[in-house]
């Protein structure tokens, strides 16, 4: 791998690390302050709002922008939505707009992969990103997790600045402080990201032709036989993914009496299965192979529905790993196809745009679902088995839809993957 690839990772890496914890520290606030439930669930599809909203606009700027100073500008804006959750602004007010600086950090990141690395290393470097990715996951909800707790809250909130009152006097507050400076360091590894040789595409000056080239974009990723059914599968893991998240929290709660900080460590489980699955994948998968992992999503939404009997530590920690392991080993492969199909599409920036729409349209869906049942009064079991089902029989209709491609487009298929294939190698 170049050089230049670590510092990409590193950048990543503490980025995601301080968006996940501070979503603990908001959730924690929120229920501290008062708030009902279902503004807690709220914080997921709120994160998600501006990746759909900007979707048009994001890719065309990270293509027509070094994709190293994308990144820095993006993550100054989540530092201005973390003071602003401090300060007193609504959390999920605050939050959308550290989900507005992720909306526009995501194409940059992905996409400068594509025109740093051959093809043939996709899947290798998909396996490192989305496995460290995973890994800020986990450590980020656990640092989360023990910020708003007992000790380590004390022990922030006895830092008094002498002669300033800061305003901070909750354990919440206290740990979206200390955050800020996890961004910092992020900004810091922005800095260091090197210019590739890679052409800036001009932007359009019109927001409507923007809009129109984006529309065509995801037009042309739809249609494309192999495009379709990677867009379609990793959008469907990463809406249930991103949802999962806070139904673990709300699970932990209602099956184990778990508080934010003990529920934290379980959220923090389900990644570590996850890290693993995306590494072996990164190892073993082909990109020419990703569609035969596709029946492990219908097994994934059936397991969801089995949390619903489990009422013991010791039976959810191995449980949730093994989920975690089949989302990971599920989406590496189909990340890589569904990149270098729309990098043969379109351009780099513009692709991981479409792909983080149609993703974040399914994270807003669910989660707009999941809060709207939480609001009108259902239990965390009845939304887990609603999202369980929803899961696997979407999945299946994906099988049968990559069947039906096989047996009517066999030409086309087989081109598709004999340049998948001969890119890998």
């Amino acid at each position: 791998m170049k050089k230049g690839f670590y510092t990409i990772m590193s950048a990543q890496f503490f980025s995601s690390l301080a968006d996940n914890a501070l979503f603990v520290a908001a959730v924690e606030l929120l229920r501290t302050s008062g708030e009902p439930e279902w503004q807690r669930a709220a914080l997921v599809p709120m994160f998600a709002l501006f990746y759909v909203l900007l979707a048009p606009f994001v890719g065309a700027f990270a293509d027509a922008v070094p994709k190293g100073k994308v990144m820095f500008y993006s993550n100054s804006i989540k530092v201005v939505g973390c003071l602003m959750m401090l300060f007193g602004s609504h959390p999920l007010l605050a939050y959308a707009i550290v989900g507005l600086g992720a909306a526009a950090y995501s194409p940059a990141k992905y996409g400068i992969l594509t025109e740093l690395l051959p093809p043939s290393q996709l899947v290798k470097a998909n396996g490192w990103i989305e496995g460290l990715t995973i890994a800020s996951i986990i450590l980020g909800v656990l640092l989360g997790g023990q910020l708003v707790g007992d000790k380590i809250s004390a022990m922030l909130l006895g830092l008094d600045l002498p002669m300033i009152n800061t305003g901070i006097d909750s354990a919440p507050e206290a740990a979206i402080a200390a955050l800020v400076s996890l961004y910092v360091v992020a900004a810091l590894f922005n800095l260091r990201i090197p210019r590739t040789d890679a052409a800036l595409q001009p932007l359009s000056g019109s927001p409507l032709c923007l809009v129109r080239d984006f529309a065509q974009c995801n037009s042309r990723l739809w249609q494309d036989k192999l495009g379709q059914i990677s867009l379609a599968t990793t959008t469907l893991f990463w809406g249930v993914s991103g949802n999962l998240r806070y139904i673990v929290l709300a699970w932990a709660a209602a099956a184990l009496g778990y508080g934010t900080t003990q529920a934290s460590s379980l959220v923090g489980v389900v990644a570590i299965g996850t890290a693993v699955g995306a590494v072996v994948a990164s190892v073993w998968m082909r990109l020419d192979q990703a569609t035969r992992v596709i029946p492990l999503g219908i097994a994934m939404g059936l397991l969801v529905i089995l949390m619903n009997f489990i009422s013991n530590v010791w039976v959810a920690a191995p449980f949730l790993i093994i989920l975690g392991g089949i989302g990971g080993f599920l989406v590496v492969p189909m990340n890589a196809l569904l990149q270098h199909r729309g990098h043969n599409l379109m351009g780099a920036g513009r692709s991981i745009a479409v792909q983080n729409f149609n993703e974040q349209a399914c994270i807003l869906g669910l989660g707009a679902l999941y809060t709207g049942l939480t609001k009108f009064g259902m239990s965390a079991f009845g939304a887990i088995t609603i999202f369980g089902l929803v899961v696997a029989s979407t999945m299946w209709l994906i099988r049968g839809w990559h069947q039906r491609n096989c047996q009517q487009h066999p030409a086309e298929l087989e081109r598709l993957l004999s340049i998948a294939r001969s890119d890998h190698h």
